[in-house]
């Protein structure tokens, strides 16, 4: 075990008594009510660990922290900002929705699904007149944006929410910035270890086709671009056909392209054949996200792999933490792993 757990106040806490055990805050607190369903499963030696470790430091739960989890519903929410079971979305958001139904399930909570919400300026809005969210404990967010003002609102009232993806802090009273849980992928780590090996294998001149704007999935991506390679050309490319927009790389001496949607780097790589170019030959291409498209299976694409089962797992962890006060450690980066593919190679000399 590690060594003697730190202490905040003098007080030994159960973000301490984790950290010792070798095992996540929601454990530590499921192991001390040990009154639930859940608890029962978890795996006696890990159980035990954490009892050894509450005995060697004398730890004393929170009597008031107790008796607010006595008092909550075991009921999470759910809300998402765009639809998830149409056949266009089911795919990507599906691993999230799996991943939080299974900790969900381990903590003996069930899962209320937000549907009523109406849909006003083409985005669903958490706030409206028939707002039922103080039926649940807590609520998870999920959708690629997320409207700024309703985060703000949230945070500001002091709801217990976590978003799926990270958030940039609000302002909420002009002074402090809000701090906005969630667990998110760290694109811009992943993009920057993809641009190094960019430009190990030979790339000068890089381009990244996306938003990169905006949403902070897209920011990241684009940032972590641009601290490996700073001249990076940026082509939004949405307004363009893919025939035009590979000239326009092709044109600029551009020999790596890193696209936000992997979907854009199989419209490219067609373009590319149609004129007589082969990928990676003559032409880099980079996905940075998952498989989003017609034709993205058939590829084999470098590109990322978003941990999407995870995030959603530990946005429930997240929430369960806040719920029951046992940390203010509330924003999580998750490591995206690197898939290789075929499409980036040296360049062309």
């Amino acid at each position: 075990m590690a060594g003697a757990p730190t202490r905040q106040g003098g007080r030994i806490t159960q973000r301490d008594i984790a950290r010792r055990a070798g095992v996540s805050q929601t454990t530590v607190s499921l192991v001390l009510t040990n009154n639930s369903e859940a608890a029962s499963r978890i795996a006696p030696a890990t159980r035990e660990r954490v009892l050894q470790v509450i005995r060697e430091t004398g730890y004393v739960a929170d009597p008031l922290a107790r008796s607010l989890l006595r008092r909550r519903n075991q009921i999470l929410g759910i809300f998402t900002y765009e639809p998830v079971f149409p056949a266009g979305s089911a795919d990507f958001y599906h691993p999230f929705l799996g991943g939080i139904e299974a900790c969900a399930e381990t903590l003996g909570c069930d899962l209320l699904l937000f549907t009523s919400a109406p849909v006003t300026d083409g985005t669903r809005r958490i706030f409206h007149e028939n707002n039922r969210l103080r039926l649940a404990d807590g609520c998870v967010l999920l959708g690629r944006e997320i409207p700024r003002e309703e985060l703000t609102r949230l945070v500001r009232e002091g709801h217990a929410i976590v978003s799926v993806g990270r958030r940039d802090d609000v302002d909420t009273d002009g002074t402090t910035p809000g701090r906005v849980p969630f667990v998110g992928a760290d694109y811009a780590g992943a993009t920057s270890e993809l641009a190094r090996r960019a430009v190990a294998l030979g790339h000068r001149r890089i381009a990244y086709v996306g938003a990169g704007s905006g949403v902070e999935s897209a920011v990241d991506r684009l940032d972590g671009l641009r601290a490996v390679a700073p001249d990076t050309l940026h082509e939004r490319g949405a307004d363009r056909e893919p025939a035009e927009l590979l000239a326009a790389l092709l044109a600029a001496g551009v020999t790596a392209v890193f696209c936000e949607q992997p979907a854009v780097a199989v419209a490219l790589s067609g373009a590319a054949l149609a004129r007589g170019l082969r990928v990676p030959e003559d032409l880099s291409l980079v996905g940075l996200g998952e498989e989003d498209g017609p034709g993205t299976r058939d590829l084999p694409l470098t590109r990322l792999r978003i941990p999407r089962r995870e995030m959603g797992w530990q946005s429930v962890e997240v929430l369960t933490e806040i719920l029951h006060g046992t940390s203010d450690n509330h924003q999580r980066l998750l490591p995206c792993a690197l898939v290789p593919g075929q499409t980036l190679a040296p360049p062309r000399t």
